[in-house]
Order: C-alpha cells, then sequence, then structure tokens
C-alpha cells in the first residue's frame, strides 16, 4: 500500500486545475453552508475532503461541478472562472459521481447508460462505442455492457457511475463517499480502483469521505471539514495529531494510530512517531522491541 501511495506522490505535477476562493455560501432557506474555504487542486492528485456529515463536503463537491452557483467568491477550473463557463465546457472535464449510484443510473442497460454522455456531446455511434469499451475496461466491468442495471450489485454500480464519466472524456472525478454502503472488500476494490485511475490514467480526484482509516493508505493531500470551514490541510502526516483535536470535529485518528497514540501517552512506551498504517506501526513496534531487549 505505501508503495502506491508514493508513487502517486511522485506522478502529481504542479498544474493547478482547480483553485476554489469560497467566501460564503448560503441555501435558499437561509442554512449557512460554507464559509471561508479555500484550496488548489493539483493536476494528478489524489485530494480528500474528510468531515462527518453536515461539514460541508457535498456541497464544496456540488460547487466544484458547477452545479451550486449563488456563492460569495470564485472557483477557476484550469484558469477559468467556472461562473462564466457553460456546463458542457464544465462537464468535458468535471465530473461529479453521488454518494447514492441509483441516483445517477436511469438507462436499461450498461452500455446505453455509459454511452449516454459520449452521444450527447456529439460523438458517432461507433466513437461513443469505442469510449463505452475503454471506460468499462477502466473500472474492471468490461464483459457487462448489455448487463441490465437492476442486476448489479451496489459496488458494480458505482464503478459504472465512473465508467460514464470517463467515456465523456473527464479528466477531474468528484466523488462524494464512493466507499459508502459497501463491504470491506467492496471498500478495498473501489480505493485500489480509484488509484489506478489516478496513477495509471491522470485522473485527477477529489473525494468526500468520513472513513478515516482509508485516507493514510490512498490520498496525497487531505482537508479537514467541519461546519462548512477548513479546519486543517496537508499530508495525511501533518493532518492528524491527536484524539481529542480529532474528536472536536466529531472525527477519530485511523485506529492504527490510535493504537500507537494510547501506548505511547497512557503505557509510557517510547514510540518517536505515531503512525498512520500498519507497516509503518511495525516498523515503530520492531523498532521499539530491538531498543528495549
Amino acid at each position: 500500500m505505501e508503495n502506491i501511495k508514493s508513487s502517486q506522490m511522485s506522478a502529481v505535477s504542479g498544474q493547478v486545475r482547480l483553485s476554489i476562493d469560497i467566501r460564503s455560501f448560503k441555501y435558499p432557506d437561509g442554512t449557512h453552508a460554507l464559509s471561508d474555504m479555500n484550496m488548489e487542486i493539483k493536476k494528478g492528485e489524489f485530494v480528500g475532503l474528510l468531515g462527518s456529515n453536515g461539514s460541508g463536503k457535498t456541497t464544496l463537491l456540488k460547487i466544484m461541478d458547477g452545479l451550486l452557483k449563488n456563492f460569495d467568491g470564485q472557483v477557476f477550473l484550469d484558469g477559468c472562472d467556472i461562473a462564466k463557463l457553460s456546463p458542457k465546457d464544465i462537464y468535458k472535464k468535471v465530473g461529479l459521481v453521488f454518494q447514492n449510484p441509483d441516483d445517477q443510473l436511469f438507462a436499461p442497460t450498461v452500455f446505453e447508460d455509459v454511452a449516454f454522455g459520449p452521444l450527447n456531446m456529439g460523438f458517432s455511434e461507433k466513437e461513443a462505442a469505442a469510449r463505452v469499451a475503454i471506460a468499462l475496461k477502466d473500472v474492471d466491468m468490461d464483459g457487462y455492457a448489455e448487463k441490465s442495471i437492476h442486476n448489479l450489485s451496489f459496488g458494480q454500480k458505482k464503478r459504472v457511475c465512473i465508467a460514464g464519466l470517463l467515456a465523456m472524456g473527464h479528466e477531474i472525478l468528484l466523488l462524494d463517499e464512493p466507499t459508502a454502503g459497501l463491504d470491506p472488500m467492496g471498500e478495498y476494490k473501489m480505493m485500489n480502483l480509484l488509484t489506478k485511475l489516478n496513477k495509471d490514467n491522470g485522473v485527477t480526484i477529489v473525494m468526500a469521505t468520513h472513513s478515516v482509516d482509508l485516507v493514510p493508505l490512498f490520498l496525497d493531500r487531505l482537508y479537514i471539514l467541519s461546519k462548512g470551514r477548513i479546519i486543517r490541510g496537508g499530508v495525511p502526516e501533518e493532518v492528524f495529531t491527536v484524539p481529542e483535536d480529532m474528536a472536536n470535529v466529531k472525527l477519530r485518528l485511523p485506529q492504527i494510530a490510535e493504537l500507537i497514540y494510547r501506548l505511547k501517552h497512557e503505557d509510557n512506551l517510547s514510540f518517536e512517531k505515531i503512525p498512520l498504517t500498519i507497516g509503518e506501526a511495525r516498523r515503530e513496534i520492531v523498532k521499539f522491541a530491538g531498543e528495549r531487549r
């Protein structure tokens, strides 16, 4: 896993794809959803938005995708003000995958659903079919083109949603809780799929999640959101600190970090750092055991 992450980091370039400066956003009912939101998403990054329910993650994704416009501030896509771009200009590059795939899928078969976007963008049936084939292969769903949407598993439906965006040529994927509703193996497969798209295909990914245990394994950079504000941002090692700080925003440390933190501060074991992954924890424990001999 750590090798996967390091290779991702090396692939990240300096080009800024999305630049967000949102001073304030309110819903029509007066609910204040976002405040003082500043971040940059660079080409090739795998970025996480971590927060509890109601923290503003989904709202922020919808603004990045151009679905919500009445905000105080500016969002730039490749240097262009997103408020001045047409929906077609945005959707050529950016696509949002909703938390529930049933809110996004509508066609009877996998092929028809994935082909809908390319056909509506003006591609010929031959080109659309070629794009569908490539996209389904990219999400490990080749061979499913003629399958009924209703006969797919929840995880397979999520993959078809991603394929639909890839078939349109989207270079930036925005994903709202992509592992929600999946069992542990399904979570692992989904994150490996996203890592492959990010690392091998160069797709820039912004993922909203509340699953803290997935973050250290896969993400380049992380923002913690609480009550519509960014509380912290940086690489996971910088962002995760002590359990009390995480509890203040209704989150926790990754389980392995929580364990080592308790061993260090409550049982007085002299670990030099708080690891975030099993591999890091193993090295710290082996090192500690060696020093005790």
